[in-house]
């Protein structure tokens, strides 16, 4: 490879530049073109003896708003420096994190924040895991701000899954009536779902996500090299959400990920990042439609409802939440082929591909669910209306679903009753 010399300033011009066009390609001596037709860029950031290529996922939004994806992997530490620092408008950033992530990411990432001593990097280490997504775990970040005397040109960073990126948000979203904040995802579940679109919250004992509010962020900085460290079971779980894209709304990345499953399963670098960029693709075309979920973006939401009250019945925590929404999707699947929404041909498609990712598709014997508690939760649900049920379903051919509360209340109780017997049998 010919050596060729870039500065960090010619990569944050030159990605300002194509994210503010909103440009679909870009050609330097070494680009290699991307073969994606949405609205995406692949960069290619030019370093002594070595490149770092690059995507760009722009998600589009009104007043301004609009903030880039960035997904590659093995980026330099000046290349991640130079994208994530152009995104901070003060001086002073707040990095929060978890007990699990700190020791492998922590520092690392405080340096390239604080590169040249030109903004100061103050850090916060939240405890890890579902059960720890509380309000009171999230007022440890408000507390440490306010020691710190953060003004609203601060910028919070969320630097690990999908938990730290909820409350770090959530956090942003009040810290002063709104201040700024990044994203940097370390789970597959984040990279492809819940650091993209702005929904921020905590849990709480009576339904999962109740409490928060819409809040984009400046940037997604998605590094895939951090998944060599991610385990098996967060691996699978991410995927359940990569499943979802393919089975609500494009029905020929479905078919990819039949195909190519295996090697998401063994990490290839290539097609892990293919998967990554295409759920991101969809997931902004979505929330450029319906960013506060009035319509269509609540179709994101397949299997949740079964899978939250899942996940909230068993204890926070017992679940991943990928595995929560893999039974819901198998529940929905069963519901949908109940009401001759869709054949038993596609719903045997969704088990299967779900149980090729080693995902869960019923519940263990020992799950404490009752068709009672599922009851009770889903009513809970935040996608009830006026006190009616509304559940995401699929009709039709693979790709397609509807967001409904006009469906079969007993094909609904038939699929509840025949996995809450699955625990029984």
């Amino acid at each position: 490879m010919v050596a060729i010399t870039s500065s960090s300033s010619w990569l944050i011009a030159a990605s300002t530049l194509l994210f503010s066009q909103g440009a679909t390609s870009f050609t330097s001596p070494l680009h290699v073109p991307s073969t994606s037709a949405r609205s995406s860029t692949r960069m290619t950031t030019l370093q002594v003896a070595a490149a770092t290529e690059y995507d760009i996922v722009k998600v589009d939004l009104t007043d301004g708003r609009d903030y880039p994806i960035y997904i590659g992997s093995d980026f330099t530490d000046d290349e991640a420096s130079a994208l994530l620092r152009s995104h901070v408008g003060g001086k002073r950033v707040l990095l929060i994190t978890n007990d699990r992530i700190a020791p492998m990411y922590l520092d690392k990432y405080q340096k390239m924040l604080n590169k040249d001593g030109e903004i100061q990097v103050d850090t916060v280490v939240l405890p890890d895991g579902e059960e720890n997504k509380t309000f009171d775990c999230m007022a440890m970040v408000l507390n440490k701000a306010l020691e710190l005397g953060l003004d609203r040109k601060s910028t919070f960073v969320a630097l690990g899954g999908g938990v730290i990126g909820d409350m770090v948000g959530f956090a942003s979203a009040i810290y002063q009536r709104g201040v700024n904040f990044i994203q940097i995802p370390t789970t597959v579940m984040a990279m492809v779902d819940s650091s993209v679109g702005g929904k921020t919250g905590v849990n709480h004992p009576l339904g999962k996500n109740m409490i928060g509010s819409f809040h984009q962020p400046q940037c997604v900085l998605i590094d895939t090299t951090v998944l060599n460290t991610l385990p098996d079971r967060e691996l699978k779980s991410g995927i359940s959400e990569i499943v979802k894209y393919g089975l609500i709304r494009d029905s020929p990345f479905f078919i990819w990920q039949e195909e190519n499953m295996d090697k998401l399963l063994a990490r290839d670098p290539e097609t892990t990042r293919y998967a990554i960029k295409r759920s991101c693709e969809n997931k902004s075309e979505v929330v450029q439609a319906d960013e506060k979920e009035a319509g269509v973006r609540a179709t994101l939401n397949l299997g949740h409802t079964f899978g939250h009250a899942i996940e909230n019945g068993s204890g926070y925590g017992t679940w991943l939440h990928g595995e929560g929404v893999s039974i819901g999707t198998a529940m929905a699947a069963t519901m949908s082929e109940k009401m001759g929404w869709i054949d038993e041909e596609l719903k045997t498609r969704i088990y299967d591909i779900l149980e090729s990712a080693d995902l869960p598709v019923k519940l263990p014997k020992d799950s404490p669910m009752t068709v009672e508690m599922f009851n009770k939760l889903m009513s809970l649900d935040k996608k009830v209306a006026d006190g009616q049920l509304r559940l995401i379903l699929l009709k039709g051919d693979l790709g397609s679903c509807v967001f409904t509360g006009d469906f079969d209340v007993d094909a609904m109780q038939e699929t509840i009753e025949e996995f809450v017997k699955e625990i029984d049998a």
